[in-house]
């Protein structure tokens, strides 16, 4: 099994040249001077990246939001999946600028009607997403698109649940991948060869 992984220098047609590496650059260094670290929220010894102030910044949030957009065109998704709660905020103006559709993944009970649900395995604990049942047809390709990577179990039960609805995975793109957190490597076997895009990884 080998996991595809778009790099920084990969242009939005999928070629890897001088100026997709310059472009891709910029656009890091722009959202990276837009999310602010807050030490020892929400608990010491954890540094919370803050996304709100590049959320404020009408520049930051439009090229975040063509780059996302970029993505689904790339990898051909017919659906845009958004992970509650901040994925939301990303993924709906993604789908719109790729005029694709957009399914929110929610905590369980929070959703009205028919859902489909998916229970994955907490620190301590468990915890259940839900879509509703009729959210993706069979065949569906979908990107599944989040704020943060950290330990990874969220985007995996999405992963897993996508499945179960009969679509298929176009992937999985973040804006923030925390490397020592290793959550890439706990979607590898969930993506089965899919790509993981990060724009930004520390």
């Amino acid at each position: 099994m080998t996991e595809t992984t778009k790099t920084a220098a990969d242009s939005p047609d999928g070629s890897s040249d001088g100026s997709g590496a310059a472009a891709a650059d910029e656009l890091r260094t722009l959202l990276l001077s837009r999310i602010q670290d807050v030490p020892d929220y929400p608990k010491p010894g954890v540094m919370f990246k803050d996304i709100t102030p590049l959320l404020a910044d009408a520049t930051a949030f439009g090229a975040l939001t063509e780059a996302l957009a970029e993505l689904c065109v790339r990898h051909r998704a017919d659906k845009v999946v958004g992970l509650e709660a901040r994925g939301f905020i990303l993924a709906a103006p993604a789908a719109v600028r790729a005029g694709i559709g957009f399914v929110p993944v929610r905590k369980a009970g929070k959703l009205p009607g028919a859902t489909l649900g998916q229970a994955y395995e907490l620190e301590y604990g468990t915890a259940e997403i839900e879509i509703h049942a009729d959210a993706l047809e069979p065949g569906d390709r979908v990107l599944v698109i989040d704020d943060v990577l950290a330990t990874g179990g969220t985007a995996e039960a999405s992963l897993q649940l996508i499945r179960r609805a009969g679509a298929q995975i176009a992937g999985v793109a973040v804006l923030l991948e925390l490397g020592f957190l290793d959550g890439r490597g706990r979607l590898l076997a969930a993506l089965d060869s899919a790509p993981l895009e990060a724009l930004i990884t520390v």
